[in-house]
């Protein structure tokens, strides 16, 4: 309003437009369109500002230029005139794309939920680290002294140290000892005026009162069927407690001595025992392992369910792209391939070292570890396969050393599969690995744990090994010497004492292909006899021999070629092994 000079008002009003602001000047370097058509004017409201047309309300102001309608994108009315959509025009409080504060606004929003996203991706990297951390930690050796149980007895409530029976408590035990007084020629009433002897006096006096109290108490229950009776419930039920330390103690002997007799259920009893305590580290990761011994071999067989493979992150992160968009950036297939079986390296290492590190007695002569994938309503996947003897874990250090990977710039808790530690420590024991998990690229089981007898095709390479060396060393065949070793047999030296069974220097070729043995491979065991300059050669194999094998050891030139086939192998484990070998399949 103008006021006159008289201070009454004339009636007129003065319009007062705002001043540009902070987002307007944000606008304006932004590049936004301003009003053409005014000139010298003030352009459209900012949001947040009021409509200097509407601000005025006196004569001055400009009437509408028709009546007022209601916008449904807003709460206020709107006036009628051009179209509100067209080009130029800005509703506050509408989702207008064409406006640079909204649009800042989406893209502020689109920022904060990319970087979101991507700290989730970087706690499932985070929890795989731990992970692979803590598999690598060594495990204690469930042997039967740490699981042995100890009594030790606990005394009866009432008895206490406090008086001795008979013996009422006396003040002079409890006074406290009189202050050193700094003037000797001061009297007690000197020391009476000391508040902290007047503090230990009143606690002498209460504990005096108490212990007094509790030996009138237990002088009047001594006698009493009450006293008798809970004494009694005491004595007893430490001697039960007693009586099942003993009792637990004498099965673990009888589970110790059975173990020594390599009894299927007791060794398979303490290697899962053993397999157990070792998934304590990563509880939250669930890996059981089961186990099959096989007194036929004196070998384990361990089954190891693996992690699912979405364990593993698929991205790096996201990022936002120009348009607005929130993309995710996937990781290189190999990267996560690889940290899967380092995982899964992992994993197998740490129950290979508890059944090596359980067995002090030396009862298993190897061990036999296939990594199972196991998804639901599909078959399970054997990912990775260990066959190792008691020389091979004895050689390896089965767990990385205390830092289980090496930080890098450029690789941070992730390495080549060349180079990490655990893969190369599985693969010299001769482990078969996935190239591919994700592609579901399974490998050759090196035995199964199947039918309690087992068969020459169910038996690993170790332990096919294992058995022609027990069936011939028993045999009279002294001083081993495996010269070469693959899945399908082995070519093995060996001498017997004179007068034994088998005296002299052999050869033994020994094989389980299910094809019949040929003259060829007659000629090719003569010819190393006579290389290794031995006296004898022995071809065994748990099929059968072709005729023309048979006719050419008969002949007089290959009498010194024995033969065994299948059925003498079975006969020779039940003889010198007391074990049954049923019929290959």
């Amino acid at each position: 309003m103008q006021y006159s000079a008289d201070g009454q008002s004339d009636g007129t009003a003065t319009v007062q437009f705002p001043q540009p602001g902070f987002l307007a000047s944000v606008f304006r370097d932004l590049g936004a369109d301003e009003d053409p058509e005014a000139d010298g004017a003030a352009g459209p409201p900012a949001p947040g500002r009021p409509d200097p047309v509407a601000a005025g309300s006196g004569p001055s102001a400009p009437a509408p230029a028709g009546p007022a309608t209601t916008d449904p994108a807003s709460t206020g009315p709107r006036l009628s005139g051009p179209d509100p959509s067209g080009p130029g025009s800005s509703t506050p409080g509408a989702a207008d794309p064409a406006d640079p504060d909204q649009a800042v606004a989406a893209h502020a929003r689109a920022a904060a939920l990319t970087h979101h996203r991507t700290l989730t991706v970087r706690a499932e990297h985070d929890r795989l680290a731990d992970l692979l951390r803590r598999a690598a930690l060594p495990v204690s050796a469930m042997d039967f002294e740490s699981q042995l149980r100890h009594y030790e007895p606990r005394p009866y409530p009432a008895d206490g140290p406090a008086v001795v029976e008979g013996a009422e408590p006396r003040w002079e035990d409890f006074a406290p000892a009189d202050p050193a007084a700094a003037d000797p020629e001061s009297g007690p009433s000197r020391r009476l005026l000391d508040s902290g002897y007047q503090r230990e006096l009143a606690q002498a006096r209460l504990t005096h009162q108490r212990a007094l109290r509790e030996w009138r108490t237990r002088r009047a229950e001594a006698g009493s069927p009450a006293a008798d009776e809970s004494r009694r419930a005491h004595e007893a039920a430490e001697e039960a407690r007693a009586r099942a330390v003993r009792e637990y103690n004498d099965s673990l002997e009888e589970c110790r001595r059975a173990y020594r007799l390599a009894e299927p259920a007791a060794v398979e009893s303490l290697l899962e025992r053993a397999l157990a305590a070792a998934e304590t580290a990563t509880q939250d990761l669930p890996a059981p392992c089961r186990a099959v011994f096989r007194p036929l071999t004196r070998t384990a067989v361990l089954d190891l369910d693996l992690p699912p493979l979405d364990l593993v992150p698929s991205l790096t992160g996201y990022r936002l792209a120009p348009e607005g968009d929130i993309l995710p950036v996937p990781r290189p297939p190999a990267d996560r391939a690889t940290d899967y079986l380092r995982l899964v390296a992992r994993l197998a290492l740490r129950s290979l070292q508890a059944a090596d590190a359980v067995d002090t007695d030396e009862i298993l002569a190897g061990v036999v570890l296939n990594g199972w994938l196991r998804e639901p309503g599909a078959e399970p996947l054997c990912l990775v396969s260990v066959d190792a003897d008691r020389d091979a874990l004895a050689r390896t250090r089965l767990l990385p050393p205390e830092t289980p990977y090496e930080e890098r710039d450029d690789e941070g808790v992730y390495a080549d599969a060349e180079q990490d530690e655990a893969l190369v420590r599985l693969r010299q024991l001769g482990a078969a690995v996935t190239p591919d998990p994700y592609a579901r690229a399974a490998v050759q089981p090196a035995a199964r744990a199947g039918a309690a007898v087992p068969a020459a095709p169910d038996l690993s390479a170790n332990e096919f090994a294992q058995l022609v060396r027990d069936l011939l060393t028993r045999g009279g065949l002294a001083e081993w010497s495996v010269r070469l070793r693959g899945p399908a047999g082995l070519v093995a030296t060996g001498e017997g004492a004179p007068g034994s069974a088998l005296p002299g220097r052999w050869v033994v070729w020994a094989s389980r292909d299910p094809a019949a043995v040929t003259a060829e491979q007659i000629e090719t065991l003569a010819e190393a006899v006579r290389e290794e300059s031995a006296e004898r050669g022995l071809r065994l194999t748990t099929g059968q021999f072709a005729e023309a094998a048979l006719d050419l050891s008969a002949g007089e030139g290959h009498r010194h070629i024995h033969l065994i086939d299948g059925d003498g192998v079975r006969e020779l484990a039940r003889t010198h092994l007391g074990l049954p070998l049923a019929a290959g399949r």
